[in-house]
């Protein structure tokens, strides 16, 4: 699908503002409603846009840890890839998890209530048996920067 900028506005304004009313987006990209919805299905057609959701703070909701994992597994095998990363699907606390080339297989990244049930969490995935080896836990003491906007401008630059 071949963007121009009035598509990657209307993809950074929604980024920031996905609440944002269609007439409101219109007028922030200087187009006229009727236009600007039919660019906006467009790129939701395309699959550009995924879906809508809330930044909910947790801070605010709940005590929490924010966990970073480094996951290794066994076997290096295609249905050992397959079975670990359908595991991930069952455990809600796995709030993502990314494939990696290079030394580690998986970043896995958990929310827990506490260090102590992150802990109990690992060790129901290592009795589980999906291939989990070796771990290594990083805990979040802080956010920096968090749910930016992708750098659209470098990314579509083509350089």
């Amino acid at each position: 699908m071949q963007l121009d900028q009035r598509d990657i506005e209307i993809l950074r304004v929604l980024t920031r503002e996905g609440r944002i009313t269609k007439a409101a987006l219109a007028d922030r990209i200087g187009l006229s409603p009727t236009p600007c919805w039919d660019r906006l299905r467009k790129l939701e057609k395309a699959g550009l846009i995924e879906g809508y959701g809330a930044r909910v703070n947790l801070r605010k909701l709940a005590p929490h840890v924010t966990v970073f994992v480094a996951v290794e597994i066994a076997d290096h095998t295609a249905a050992s890839f397959r079975a670990f990363e359908e595991a991930m699907e069952r455990y809600d606390e796995v709030v993502a998890c990314w494939a990696l080339g290079g030394g580690f297989d998986y970043i896995l990244q958990i929310v827990t209530r506490d260090i102590d049930a992150y802990q109990r969490l690992i060790d129901a995935m290592l009795d589980a048996r999906i291939g989990l080896s070796r771990y290594f836990t990083y805990v979040v003491t802080k956010p920096v920067k968090g749910g930016g906007v992708p750098p659209f401008d470098i990314l579509l630059s083509g350089e």
